[in-house]
Formats: structure tokens, sequence, C-alpha cells
């Protein structure tokens, strides 16, 4: 029997999909009564009003009670950061591509509506303690990028991008369904809690545990499995990209630690080994691609590479103090990826058929056009490497902390070698934009809102956003991380 109380636990979930579906009716009721641009205003504004509220019950339910629906899904403190997390990084994206979008397509309620079902299913997956529940949520947060991904339809780049994110999405899911069957072969259920309980250890857990690190190794891009980030990353239109760089790796890792703490009958070290051998070749081969990279996309994409290692080292250290930290750096990884997505959609070309693709050369004299936007950039990029006193700095000592305290040395030594690396590549952007003279523009390119030196209001207020955040979780970090830390920690 169903009673409210099941019902508060998926409230925020059910918020957003009953917010897409609003959004496409909307878009069907308005077409006869209102001009384009009008509908477009109205999807956008209902889009960020339904992540508001979502937010919203969010945030009144932190500190209570864990509630639970009918077993399947939790919602406890965790999946409450967690939900906040994918809810700011979709906010920001709808900023991002509230603008973007007029460049390439009229289909903005159908975008809006597929980033609502991706977020639904992003928060589903990480409150998910059933496997099934697991398996339909990433399925369902899965075909929605897949589409956005494809969504620039004028781009063969896009079309690409989509289908190799598909088909190794596809096989990836593939490695999460089998690990699912192999564990209910051996404990006859599905539900986590009695998975931690029946689990043997034997043969059949340890499969499936493998298989399941491979298919969520997929969705976070930790090498090996990898090989689609770079070309989906830079085909798919850049709002899109920002989006799931951050909120799909959000969602995967607790999602991960949620499977990884339903198998105590496997010794830790077997797990923590594996995947902290994944976190050190997936921090170096990212940082070290990223060196060779000439297109800002593409080496933001190896940066996220490397960055979902150093996100792994929490998950290693197998304690509260290490999920927190990786809570927390999900948190300062939210502002300052996206906002360095935002400065890239920025540079890019304003007409539907001009590359999408900027070159690291077209950041060269930035500060000299918008000083404003080449500040902000140089503030995500020095967050990125781990300078201190930004936000990714703290993350990052707080990541590699935990190793520490929980025996990894090796691995919080790889990872402060990885941050140095990674320095040179975002300090290369960093010397283009301040002390490299601009390259002449082509009289009759359409110009650019960073040459023209006015920046679309929805962009400026996803900038302002994310370097407040990347600043406040950096020079305000004892009231504002330790707080955050303590809550994602508590049952």
């Amino acid at each position: 029997m169903l009673n409210g109380m099941d019902f508060a636990a998926i409230l925020p979930e059910v918020v957003i999909m009953a917010t897409a579906l609003a959004v496409l009716l909307g878009e069907v009721a308005a077409r006869a009564a209102f001009p384009t641009r009008r509908r477009h205003t109205i999807a956008g504004l209902l889009t960020l009003a339904g992540l508001a509220v979502a937010a919203l019950l969010t945030i009144v339910t932190i500190g209570q009670p864990p509630v639970e629906f009918q077993g399947m899904v939790r919602a406890d403190n965790l999946s409450r950061v967690l939900n906040l997390i994918i809810l700011l990084a979709a906010f920001l994206g709808v900023l991002l591509a509230w603008d973007y979008l007029t460049r390439f397509t009229t289909l903005h309620s159908e975008y809006y509506a597929l980033l609502l079902i991706a977020v639904a299913g992003m928060m589903f997956l990480g409150k998910s303690v059933e496997l099934i529940t697991l398996f339909v949520s990433l399925e369902i947060l899965s075909v929605s990028l897949y589409i956005l991904t494809g969504f620039h339809r004028r781009r063969a780049s896009s079309s690409e991008a989509a289908m190799k994110y598909f088909l190794l999405g596809a096989f990836a899911s593939g490695f999460v369904l089998y690990g699912a069957a192999l564990l209910y072969a051996d404990t006859g259920t599905t539900f986590l809690n009695e998975i931690a309980a029946k689990g043997t250890g034997g043969f059949f857990v340890l499969a499936g545990l493998a298989l399941l690190l491979v298919g969520f190794g997929f969705k976070v891009a930790a090498v090996p499995f990898h090989m689609w980030t770079p070309d989906a990353y830079q085909g798919a239109p850049t709002s899109v990209t920002a989006f799931m760089s951050v909120a799909t790796k959000a969602a995967a890792f607790v999602a991960l630690a949620r499977v990884l703490q339903a198998v105590p009958s496997v010794p830790t070290e077997v797990w923590a080994g594996a995947l902290a051998i994944l976190s050190a070749l997936t921090m170096t081969v990212g940082n070290l691609a990223a060196l060779r990279q000439h297109s800002l996309k593409r080496m933001l994409a190896y940066s996220s590479i490397a960055q979902a290692g150093y996100m792994m080292v929490g998950l290693v250290a197998g304690t509260p103090a290490g999920l927190s930290a990786l809570v927390y750096y999900l948190v300062t990884y939210t502002f300052m990826n996206l906002g360095a997505f935002a400065v890239v959609s920025l540079l890019e070309g304003r007409g539907p058929d001009d590359a999408q693709d900027p070159d690291i050369s077209a950041a060269n004299g930035l500060f000299t056009r918008s000083p404003l936007l080449a500040t902000a950039m140089t503030i995500f990029l020095l967050s990125l490497a781990g300078i201190p006193p930004l936000a990714g700095f703290f993350g990052k000592l707080y990541l590699f902390s935990a190793a520490v305290q929980s025996g990894w040395i090796w691995l919080a030594v790889v990872g402060v070698l990885n941050s140095v690396i990674s320095a040179y590549y975002y300090l290369r952007v960093t010397v283009a934009m301040f002390m490299v003279a601009p390259e002449t523009e082509q009289p009759d390119a359409a110009p650019s809102p960073v040459a023209s030196r006015r920046l679309p209001d929805s962009s400026a207020i996803a900038l302002f956003v994310a370097v407040a955040g990347t600043l406040v979780f950096g020079l305000v970090y004892s009231p504002v991380g330790q707080q955050l830390v303590q809550i994602a920690s508590r049952k």
C-alpha cells in the first residue's frame, strides 16, 4: 500500500518529470498564440521554475531521517545533496543554453524536456537501492543524453558524436545488466541491502562487481573506458557537454558508492585495489593527453577524464571521510567545469554553420576584448588545476587527505604529481588570454558576444554563479565546505 511517506522520497523527481511534460504540452498549446521567441522564453522559464521547486523540496528535507519508496529508492542525506548538485548543474546548463540554442535550432522546448528527463534519471540513479531501478534510471539518463549529444542536426560531428556515444553506451549498459544478473544469481534478490546480507563473496559476486565497475567506469569516463569522451564532448553542443560532464559523473559516482557498500562479502582491498589502479591510470592518461590538444573542448574533455581519476580517490579511501570529500569535490567541480565550458561557448562562432569547436588560439588576447570573461576563465582553470585558495585546491586536499588516512599514500602522491602536470595546459590557456595578441577577425564573420563586448544576460548570470561558487567554496571553505561534508556523511 503506497502512503505519503513513500511519495515524499520521490517528490522532487515527480516535479521534474511533471515539468518536462508541461514544457512539451505548453509548446503545443502556445504554438498558435505566441511567436517563436516568446514560446522559447516561456519554456525556459518553466524549466527553471521546475528545477527551483525540486531544489526547494530537496533542501527542506535535508537532515531528516531517510525515506524509502517501496524499498527501491532511498532518499537520505547523500541522495539529497546529490540532487542539489544535479539541479545546480541543470540550472546553469539551462542558462547556458538559453542564448546558445538560438544559434542552430528552434526546438527549445524539446531540448529542455530532454534535459529534464535526464535530470530525473540522474536523481533516481543516485538514490536507487535496487538493481533494476538502478538500471532503468541509467537508461533514462543515457537515452536522453544520446539525443542531446546529436541535437545539432546540421553538424556531421554532432551526429557522429551521438552515434559513438550511443554504441559504446549500449555496450556499457550490457555490462551493468550482466553484473546485476550475476549478483542476483548469487543472492536471489536485486535489493542492495539484501545483497549485502546474503552475498557469499564467491565467483558470481566478484564477477558481478567487476562488470558493474566496467559499466560505471564508462559513465564516469575512467580509463580505459574513456574512448567516447573526447569525441562526444567535442561534437555535442557545448551546453550539453557542460551539463553532462558534471551531472553524469555525480550520479554515477554516488550510485557506484552504494553498490560498493552492498558487497561487504568482497574484501575491501580487492575492489579498492582495482579502483586505485583505475584512478591512477585515469588521471595520468587524461592529463598527458590534454597536453597535446589544441581544441578547447577536447582539452577540457581530457581534463574531465583526469578529474574523474581524482574523484575516484574518494571511493578508494572507502571511509566516510573519502565519500564526503568526493561529494564536496563534485560540488566544486560543478561550478568550475560548467563555468569553463560557458566561456568556451562564448568563444564559438555565432552562425549556425560556423565551427562550434574553438581552438586555444580563440582565447588569444581575450583580456583585451573582455577583461571580466578572461578573469572568470582564469579562476575556473586555476581551480581545476588545484591552485590555492580556490575551491579545487580544497577539494583535492580533502580527497588526498582521505587517501593518506586510509593508507593509500602512493595514490595521493600520484594525484599530486598529476595536478602539477595539469597546471601546464591550464596555464597555457591563461597565457594566451593575457599575454598573446588577439587574432584579427574575418570581416565577414558573424560577431560573437566576446567581440561585441556584451554577453547574453543568461550567460552572464551563469558565469556569475559559477565564479561565486568557485570563490566561496575556496575562500570561505571552513563554514561552507565543512557543513556540506558533515551533511553528506550523516545517515
